[in-house]
């Protein structure tokens, strides 16, 4: 797993193999930053990277311009390997690591943000519920994005108070892009 553009560009980060933690793969990660390429400026950008895991694709858009991203995750081995990849490309002041339930998290937070992404286990039941709970609280900024990675069968239903944009598929995983209507 490595950082794949901007300033980083190439480094690896660390990960663990056999655990719970599933770090998007690179193509899957390529494709989600192609997309975003077109939609939204990185540059100065306020990231929110639920279920941080690694920290894979926050640490991607620090590389890519970000100003500052926030990591959040509840366990341990994601924690720990998540600030390992943060000193590893030593951008410790551009990022923060908040050690919470990431439902707790955007149930309770004021701050708004560019871009979240959130990426649950696939047994996670409550990844349908995400997109509502971002966009009832307005954790977004006029035209940012959610981007959430999920299990092909499980489907987010459509609201009046958002829309799907893009959904794309790989294998057995989806990449879903969400905006405000």
């Amino acid at each position: 797993m490595r950082v794949i553009a901007g300033q980083f560009r190439g480094r690896n980060l660390v990960s663990v193999k056999g655990s719970n933690i599933r770090p998007a793969a690179d193509r899957v990660k390529e494709t989600i930053f192609n997309i975003l390429q077109n939609r939204l400026s990185l540059e100065g950008a306020l990231v929110l990277d639920l279920f941080a895991g690694t920290g894979s694709l926050g640490l991607e858009t620090i590389s890519r311009g970000a100003a500052h991203a926030v990591f959040v995750d509840a366990t341990e081995t994601s924690l720990r390997l998540l600030r390992a990849n943060i000193g590893r490309l030593r951008c410790e002041s551009l990022c923060s690591v908040i050690d919470l339930d990431a439902m707790r998290f955007i149930e309770t937070t004021d701050k708004r943000f560019d871009l979240i992404f959130a990426d649950p286990p696939y047994a996670f039941e409550s990844t349908t519920t995400i997109p509502e709970i971002i966009f009832r609280r307005n954790l977004l900024e006029k035209k940012g994005i959610l981007i959430i990675e999920h299990s092909k069968s499980t489907e987010i239903p459509e609201s009046p108070r958002y829309q799907t944009d893009v959904r794309k598929q790989f294998g057995r995983t989806v990449v879903s892009f969400f905006s405000e209507r």
